[in-house]
């Protein structure tokens, strides 16, 4: 149980606490399955706290250090945690639906299986983050660093992530159907099972991604980067790759069947077993491209 002290001092305010804190700093700070909802603190330290199963929901906790806490099962639904530090942090299966982690330090956090649908998580930093089986669906990842995050097997399905950074992101498996990522970064993400069906993705880079059997079906990839990419039996039917930069990339049996591809740069792209049916290439670069039937295009 949690110690009631430490609740009374923390619902004391800011001052109080620090205060307190600072003539205690060695002793663990004990929350578990405590009621702080509503509670309205900004700036004050609460590292190492063990918050599992607490009650933070509707808090505004702004610039909150958090770094290294337990907050496995909290309740953090429509919680302001603007600027928080939860670099270390445990955060499986917590709560965070319509919560607000804009600019929040989220480096190393364990996020497995937690539930940030509709979460703000604009700017914020989430280098080396694990989201594995997370819900993100409609959440706000605009700018956001997403850095070697793992990914696998989340759910993004609408989300916005316009600029936002998921270099070397591991995706597997993961749902991001009519996902809005203009200008996002991918570049060698692993993306393999991944569903992009419907998805925004103008000006994308996927450079030298591992993108196996993606699902990029009615996709908006106009001017994307796809150089250098394993596309191995992707699918692209219906997508738009006019203007997008497929050189080199590894097309071996995807199914481009209605795709546009206008005016997109294949030079040196393997293509073989792939279906074109239907598939657009008015004025494409096909110099050095390995043609469905083994020819080359020269």
């Amino acid at each position: 149980m949690a110690n009631t002290q430490q609740i009374s001092k923390l619902r004391q305010g800011a001052k109080s606490w620090q205060q307190w804190r600072s003539q205690n700093s060695s002793v663990p700070l004990d929350f578990v399955s405590a009621n702080l909802s509503g509670m309205q603190l900004e700036a004050v330290s609460l590292a190492k706290a063990n918050l599992a199963r607490a009650d933070l929901s509707d808090a505004e906790l702004i610039a909150i250090d958090l770094a290294g806490a337990n907050l496995v099962n909290a309740e953090l639904i429509n919680t302001c945690l603007s600027e928080a530090n939860l670099s270390n942090s445990n955060l499986r299966q917590a709560h965070l639906i319509d919560s607000d982690l804009s600019e929040a330090n989220l480096i190393g956090a364990d996020l497995r299986q937690a539930n940030l649908t509709r979460a703000n998580l604009e700017r914020a930093n989430l280098i080396g983050t694990s989201l594995s089986k997370a819900k993100l669906n409609r959440a706000s990842l605009i700018a956001a660093d997403l850095q070697r995050t793992n990914l696998s097997e989340a759910e993004l399905s609408f989300a916005h992530g316009n600029e936002a950074n998921f270099s070397r992101a591991n995706l597997y498996d993961a749902e991001l159907i009519g996902f809005y990522g203009y200008r996002a970064n991918f570049h060698r993400a692993q993306a393999i099972l991944s569903h992009f069906c419907k998805a925004y993705l103008a000006q994308a880079n996927f450079s030298e991604a591992k993108l196996n059997r993606i699902d990029l079906r009615w996709t908006n990839l106009d001017r994307a980067n796809l150089s250098y990419s394993n596309l191995e039996f992707a699918k692209f039917r219906g997508a738009n790759l006019s203007n997008a930069d497929l050189k080199q990339a590894n097309l071996v049996g995807a199914n481009l069947r209605g795709a546009k591809l206008t005016k997109a740069d294949l030079r040196g792209a393997n293509l073989t077993g792939a279906n074109i049916e239907d598939a657009n290439f008015h004025l494409a670069k096909l110099q050095g491209t390995i043609m469905p039937d083994g020819s080359c295009h020269c």
